[in-house]
């Protein structure tokens, strides 16, 4: 790849690189202008959803640059598949960490020195030794310095679950390197995360470049916890054989919820960060390259994740916040198809949460914030309205109704929920504030228990002003009362509810509460209003089917003989296109997206004999 070398580069030039080398017709949203930003030699901060297409936004000025592009990865064990994927291109790229040998390393230093590499991809820590910064230093001097692109930005965050302390200190790039862009780029952010990675990388002049949040293509649904495996396993019916990945907060939980799935006949592997790092490898890399299998996990997995045919996303308890569980969903469908997000969620999710922000070392101020982000959450798990519309709006991005959620699909209906919170906030105070959901729900419908005897509850004048709603209702009732923000619930007294101060105004009669009706969906629909199907955006032609499957295979074969994943190969939707349009000579396989030169020329010959055979 030979390096365009001017100042403010013609967009014909960028237009030209995503052709010939990357196969694309045309940019997505924002991303020739980032890209001429950048390559003019500017700033940028560069938010754009996971599938939206990031890394082509420092991949091309990298090769409209004089130099070696230098690309910080927090992921050692993901650099040689996006290196893989660039050399498939005909890109020359190499990634530098503490996998390789001094000999491997030195190689790969003096090709930067010799102008023979394009991009290199280096994890923060070795980017920050004496003996990086001393080779940087000379290429600086050098002029050979194309640009720092800084990718999953959102590690610079101090109480992230991805925060990687490294990054703090790559503020020092501008301040040894000040005439290099840097571009620093991340899938997810809300206005406090946006803030804190322009201060702590040093991008204050930068321009900021915001796509949309919105992911059309998942499909959002969330379901109360009632026998989870059970509802597990209905939500996985006709979805044997997609990739996917089930969330879970313990360790425990991953290993148990990935052997009991292989033995129900979906294979599955557990990833957490207490497995040995072979081991963690080893299933990575399982189920980046192979089809079909399901990866159970904690938050400890995820970041950077390329594999773009994730077909669902399901979380068996509650994320910390909505921006962790749209960062978490949007692993899902990253190559456009239809993809699911589903999550089952309870009380006890919501008092775990509510413990690890009360326990934490955090100061009071990152409290609050940790508290206000687990309540929109919870807004967004009992939300009366389209589920798209209040996680966008969390981003603050409107949108209409979007047809593609459980809550669009049927819509949950209202009710006048007053008395009713009135009862329940009463049953707390009259408690004392000690007492957890089941405990409260006997007293308000009338059950004296052995526990209500003791403590002689049924004297309450709460006791039995419940019956009109069974234990299902009455939990959907405290659980919506905590998303309200009237309840809090203490782990530190055993799960006890707790009113806060809003609670006041209902129990005075001063505010109205609209409650959503409790109901069990014991099935999850495909994605509806959308036109997609559950596998493909577009139904082939019986023929094509054919074709398309024939396709796969030799895409699996070659792989295979590769050792690099097969969407490295080509994609789905490639090969969807290949089927569908039947190019006959090597000029019409470059109009099929994904095609570029290099794959053409690498390709073209098998691909065209299978298409004609």
């Amino acid at each position: 790849m030979t390096n365009v070398s001017a100042p403010q580069p013609p967009k014909a030039a960028a237009q030209a690189i995503l052709r010939e080398t990357f196969g694309y017709a045309a940019f997505r949203g924002a991303q020739a202008e980032i890209i001429a930003h950048v390559a003019g030699g500017g700033d940028a901060l560069v938010l754009m959803p996971t599938g939206g297409g990031k890394s082509l936004c420092y991949q091309i000025p990298a090769l409209l640059r004089p130099g070696c592009a230098i690309v910080v990865s927090p992921l050692i064990a993901l650099m040689q598949d996006q290196v893989d994927a660039l050399i498939q291109l005909g890109v020359k790229a190499a990634c530098l960490n503490s996998t390789l040998d001094w000999r491997a390393a030195q190689a790969i230093e003096q090709a930067i020195f010799s102008g023979t590499l394009d991009l290199v991809y280096i994890a923060p820590e070795r980017l920050l030794l004496e003996r990086t910064l001393a080779m940087m230093d000379a290429l600086y001097e050098a002029r050979k310095l194309a640009l720092f692109a800084i990718d999953e930005a959102h590690c610079v965050s101090q109480w992230g679950h991805d925060f990687r302390p490294e990054y703090l200190q790559l503020s020092t790039l501008h301040q040894r390197y000040p005439a290099v862009p840097r571009i620093a780029l991340t899938a997810t952010a809300d206005q406090a995360t946006r803030n804190e990675m322009l201060n702590r990388l040093g991008l204050g002049e930068a321009r900021v470049f915001l796509s949309s949040f919105d992911r059309p293509n998942i499909r959002y649904t969330v379901v109360e916890k009632d026998n989870t495996r059970k509802q597990l396993l209905t939500f996985l019916a006709g979805r044997r054989g997609q990739a996917g990945i089930v969330y879970c907060l313990s360790r425990k939980k991953v290993e148990e919820t990935a052997a009991w799935l292989s033995q129900q006949g979906y294979p599955a592997l557990p990833y957490h960060a207490g497995l040995p790092a072979e081991e963690r490898a080893a299933n990575q890399r399982r189920f980046l390259r192979e089809d079909g299998l399901i990866m159970c996990a904690t938050i400890a997995f995820g970041m950077g994740i390329d594999k773009p045919d994730v077909r669902f996303v399901a979380h068996l308890d509650l994320p910390k916040s909505i921006e962790a569980y749209y960062q978490e969903t949007g692993r899902a469908g990253r190559d456009g198809e239809p993809a699911e997000a589903w999550m089952a969620y309870g009380m006890q999710d919501v008092a775990l949460q509510q413990s690890r922000i009360a326990e934490s070392a955090a100061g009071d101020d990152r409290k609050i914030l940790e508290t206000q982000r687990l309540t929109a959450l919870l807004a967004y798990c009992e939300a009366p309205r389209c589920r798209r519309q209040v996680l966008l709006d969390y981003f603050g991005e409107s949108n209409t109704p979007c047809g593609n959620c459980d809550l669009c699909a049927e819509p949950p209906e209202l009710w006048d929920g007053t008395l009713a919170a009135q009862k329940a906030l009463s049953a707390i105070f009259r408690t004392g504030m000690r007492f957890g959901v089941g405990h409260l729900i006997d007293i308000l419908r009338g059950k004296a228990t052995d526990k209500i005897r003791q403590w002689r509850h049924d004297h309450l004048p709460t006791f039995g002003v419940g019956g009109e709603l069974d234990d299902h209702a009455w939990k959907s009732v405290f659980r919506q009362l905590a998303a309200a923000g009237l309840v809090h619930v203490d782990m530190a007294e055993h799960g006890a509810l707790q009113l806060t101060e809003a609670a006041r105004d209902v129990l005075k009669g001063q505010r109205r509460v609209e409650l959503r009706r409790p109901r069990r969906r014991e099935k999850t629909a495909a994605p509806r209003g959308t036109g997609m199907s559950a596998t493909a955006t577009s139904q082939l032609a019986a023929a094509d089917e054919t074709l398309f499957q024939k396709l796969r295979q030799w895409r699996a074969d070659t792989a295979r003989e590769q050792s690099v994943p097969a969407y490295i190969i080509l994609h789905d939707k490639t090969l969807r296109e290949l089927a569908q349009n039947r190019p006959a000579n090597p000029q019409e396989l470059t109009r099929i997206n994904g095609m570029g030169s290099a794959k053409v020329a690498h390709y073209g010959e098998a691909l065209l004999a299978l298409i004609g055979g």
